[in-house]
């Protein structure tokens, strides 16, 4: 005990509850299994005995008020806007322009949009917070690389399985590589909502936690919360797709969309929070696994590897171009969403020193 107190000295006298050191243990590794061998039946318990053994002064910092639901940001709030306003001011110029006037609003759009993007996931309202541990820039980099996949990988398969593409983008729905606008507008779109979701989920979290009396607690009260914050950001996109698609013309993309959505708040979400890592692979797997599906179609065409594009050639008959990213995204987002509820409903995940939405 001697030396668990010592390791941790300074998190104990900074501590203003026993729930705080419980945290805090929990956030560098310590299990119920761990508490056992201090002869206690979970980290709880080990850390009210930490508590208690610090020598308290006068100087004591008072416990905290419970935790009010803060305000989001105007700015901030404002900046959720920008990625979806500037897709949509590039796609109106791409239907109002044409040949190397097209071109150049396509580069810039391009640019503005990526840039706009980099910022709400880099410095904005869904970053991660400060100190994240590095794979919050590939989280970043696979997410933009899944987006461009959602505007052009399913008009790019159409066209392999189809013999093609017979040439470049031309930035219209009907060109021999088929552009999608409207899942890309939806998902920057989505950006509002996914950041207000994360805001709600971060105050309310805060308060259960301010309220709790145990890990066991803490972690049972947010359970809920966080799906249900999830299925709020799925209703809200699955409206998004809806829209969309209407003001675009197109049929609504609802499974990729969502699948993809949601992926990617997920990946989010464990990002704000501190927990970049398994994001980022899964986010890589899943895009490196949306190269492969065209790629294979276009190996098949080679002497003697015309099974390799078997498998894709198949899903997209049955399904559609649209089925492989949808199955891709889903097969990725269950394995996440299991792994976001184990790990952001521990109190650790919720710890003060996150930025403000």
């Amino acid at each position: 005990m001697k030396a668990l107190m010592h390791r941790h000295r300074e998190l104990c006298e900074r501590a203003v509850d026993p729930l705080e050191i419980a945290a805090g243990l929990e956030a560098h590794g310590v299990t119920d299994r761990t508490a056992a061998r201090f002869r206690h039946r979970d980290v709880f318990s080990l850390a009210e005995e930490m508590y208690a053994r610090v020598p308290r002064g006068d100087d004591t910092p008072p416990r905290p008020a419970p935790t009010a639901l803060p305000r989001p940001r105007p700015d901030r709030a404002l900046l959720t806007l920008l990625p979806g306003a500037l897709c949509g001011a590039a796609l109106t110029g791409l239907r109002l322009t044409e040949g190397r006037t097209r071109l150049l609003v396509a580069v810039a759009g391009v640019l503005t949009v990526t840039l706009a993007l980099r910022l709400v996931l880099g410095k904005g309202p869904l970053g991660p917070r400060r100190g994240t541990r590095p794979g919050r820039r590939r989280t970043a980099l696979w997410t933009g690389w899944l987006l461009a996949y959602a505007a052009l990988g399913d008009g790019l398969l159409r066209a392999a399985v189809a013999g093609g593409p017979d040439g470049w983008p031309t930035g219209t729905p009907d060109g021999p590589w088929p552009f999608a606008p409207a899942p890309l507008l939806t998902l920057t779109l989505a950006c509002a909502p996914a950041t207000w979701c994360a805001h709600l989920l971060t105050a309310r979290a805060r308060r259960r936690l301010d309220a709790s009396r145990g890990l066991e607690e803490f972690t049972a009260s947010v359970q809920p919360l966080l799906l249900g914050v999830f299925t709020l950001f799925l209703g809200a996109l699955g409206a998004l797709t809806a829209l969309c698609a209407a003001a675009l013309d197109e049929p609504p993309a609802y499974a990729p969309v969502l699948t993809l959505g949601a992926l990617l708040f997920l990946a989010r979400l464990l990002t704000v929070h501190g927990f970049p890592h398994v994001p980022a692979v899964v986010l890589a797997a899943t895009g490196t696994a949306e190269v492969l599906a065209p790629a294979t179609v276009l190996a098949g065409r080679l002497p003697g590897c015309g099974a390799l594009s078997v498998p894709v050639e198949t899903l997209t008959t049955a399904g559609g171009p649209a089925s492989v990213p949808a199955l891709l995204c889903a097969a990725a987002g269950l394995p996440l969403l299991v792994h976001a509820v184990r790990t952001l409903t521990r109190a650790s995940a919720h710890a003060r020193t996150a930025h403000p939405c």
